[in-house]
């Protein structure tokens, strides 16, 4: 019963995170394309990055750590396949620490990225994700 509290926790976790990793460079997508002289959306982006990087994003992120490292070795869920994962997902967490640095970037106004730059910016946690879920639900070795 407490595994299967700690996978939905976990579970719940993931999906929280990887919305805001999902969605905050959509909004950075947003942001690029907003002229300079439309202060109010300017500053409306700035509230939204900053609220979901911090309010959900950034727990989403330490709980989906916390609860796999959790689950990884205190519950002796090992094999082969974790130190890919491990590996994956270390990249997830280097890609989150970078959009929060793009977070502050766009608070003071400092930007030098296209939207476009954004839009394949927001492709690379689908590319790490697929490879973690193989990983997850085949355990190949």
């Amino acid at each position: 019963m407490l595994l299967l509290s700690i996978k939905s926790f976990h579970i719940m976790a993931m999906v929280t995170w990887f919305a805001g990793l999902f969605y905050l460079p959509r909004l950075f997508v947003y942001h690029a394309q907003c002229p300079p002289s439309d202060h109010l959306g300017r500053d409306r982006f700035k509230i939204m990055e900053r609220k979901l990087f911090w309010g959900i994003t950034t727990p989403g992120g330490i709980m989906t750590v916390a609860s796999g490292l959790f689950m990884a070795f205190a519950l002796d869920d090992r094999g082969g396949w974790l130190l890919p994962k491990i590996l994956l997902v270390t990249l997830l967490v280097g890609y989150h620490v970078w959009c929060g640095r793009l977070v502050k970037t766009f608070a003071r106004d400092d930007n030098h990225h296209t939207h476009t730059w954004y839009r394949w910016f927001n492709e690379f946690p689908v590319m790490i994700l697929i490879p973690v879920v193989i990983l997850v639900v085949f355990k190949p070795f």
